[in-house]
């Protein structure tokens, strides 16, 4: 989750023919109207705006939607960092979103490194959808969920760049935000769509706070060029053969992905969904055998082989395999007992840029972004209607873990979460007594 060199995920698609002739025209008559839209200056900061208390914003009826293509839409460079995407409109987004976001000229969104589960494609589908006129505003990709949460609640009488339009956290800071007043609810046009449960836990707020876009399972991953015999499984990770080698892929006082990583530990060492405890003891034996590196894994110290075995989602494992090619090798396991994890995405309650951030849910909800988080290794909520509407790609498929792996890794409720995180973050120190400082962007 760093500026190390990304692949390009996106490939150019050559669409057009004469059978397109009728949507191109469409798409220049919507292009004249968005062209006559200019960015609206940001308003000086004032008092803080109350949370919404109404009940769900529902999105525009379906007939204010953009034309549905009949072909598959031209792809459009965006540049993020220095990697290039290629990104295509979406046309399930309400027109008079996209409208109202190019007048509002910015997206400001946090902890979303493009080459976490492939987000730099769907940074491109965002910004095909609304224009270049609308700047995305990208904060802090290295912070961890609880970071996100508390730069809501810094920024609640700022109107200005450092306040987060959206946030992507674990599943458990759904929940927390929702206590803590920190959403606002949106129900869009993809919402009866949705299933029920994802993990077998429920998909989405009843009241729109936020919704499920993708999930994934633990893994190890090991750069090969410094490991000749990578750890398959949670004990192998206590042997003398990894001295100074171990790390997690953030704090485990505010990283989701770090939390669980301890969390899964414990399945594996006598604890359960119900008891954290075992895998905060695990982390203090891995530290007093000298084989848990007290640094934040990124792909860079991965490759560098300061940090040659992480624990990350197996979608994060794949992106860093696919950016390395080869440069090392990187490999790849699936330790059992695993733990699933979800992540949800929700509109912050003081959003600057409220219609901006609508749009970023319609455009992470639709097939293309759902595809651009498949490519990336994730699995998506809606990956099962897309199937059977042969809207995956068979060579896409091929990303995503074994089903029966994925089927075997267990998920936690909001309960046990809740009850699992506020264990490790508060006993880390006290359990196993050494810092993971934040890296800086």
């Amino acid at each position: 989750m760093c500026s190390y060199p990304n692949f390009k995920k996106g490939e150019k698609r050559n669409t057009m023919n004469k059978k397109s002739l009728l949507f191109v025209l469409s798409l220049l008559v919507v292009g004249a109207m968005l062209a006559s839209c200019g960015p609206a200056a940001a308003p000086a900061p004032t008092q803080p705006p109350a949370p919404t208390t109404a009940p769900a914003t529902q999105a525009p009826a379906a007939t204010a939607a953009m034309p549905a293509a009949t072909t598959a839409p031209a792809t459009q460079p965006f540049t993020f960092e220095g990697t290039v995407y290629n990104g295509t409109v979406v046309p399930s987004v309400p027109a008079d979103l996209v409208a109202a976001c190019q007048k509002e000229g910015m997206l400001t969104i946090i902890a979303t490194p493009a080459n976490w589960a492939n987000y730099g494609e769907i940074f491109a589908d965002f910004q095909a959808t609304v224009g270049t006129g609308v700047k995305l505003n990208s904060l802090n990709p290295n912070a961890g969920s609880g970071d996100e949460l508390a730069a809501i609640e810094a920024n609640k009488a700022n109107s200005g760049p450092q306040a987060p339009d959206i946030v992507d956290v674990g599943y458990a800071f759904g929940d927390q935000g929702v206590k803590a007043g920190d959403y606002q609810p949106y129900k869009g046009t993809y919402w009866s769509k949705l299933p029920a449960t994802t993990l077998g836990i429920p998909t989405y707020d009843p009241n729109g706070m936020w919704v499920i876009g993708y999930y994934g399972i633990m893994v190890i991953e090991t750069n090969t060029a410094v490991v000749q015999n990578p750890p398959k499984n949670w004990s192998d990770l206590l042997k003398p053969d990894y001295k100074g080698q171990v790390a997690l892929s953030g704090p485990p006082t505010t990283s989701n992905q770090a939390i669980m990583s301890i969390f899964a530990a414990s399945l594996a060492n006598g604890g359960s969904l119900d008891n954290a405890q075992p895998g905060l003891d695990f982390f203090k034996k891995l530290n007093a055998a000298g084989n848990f590196v007290p640094v934040v894994a990124k792909v860079g110290t991965l490759a560098q082989g300061a940090t040659p075995i992480e624990l990350a989602w197996n979608y994060n494992a794949l992106g860093d395999q696919q950016s390395l090619a080869g440069n090392p090798a990187i490999e790849i396991d699936y330790p059992s007992p695993s733990i699933g994890g979800a992540y949800v995405q929700a509109i912050s309650a003081y959003a600057p840029h409220l219609n901006c951030a609508k749009v970023w849910m319609e455009v992470i909800q639709s097939d293309q972004g759902q595809l651009a988080w498949i490519k990336g290794g994730a699995s998506v909520v809606h990956e099962a209607d897309m199937i059977a509407r042969g809207a995956v790609p068979a060579d896409v498929l091929k990303t995503l873990p074994d089903p029966k792996i994925l089927a075997a890794a267990v998920a936690p409720t909001v309960d046990q979460l809740t009850k699992a995180k506020a264990l490790i973050t508060g006993g880390w120190m006290t359990t196993v007594g050494v810092s993971v400082p934040t890296p800086a962007p």
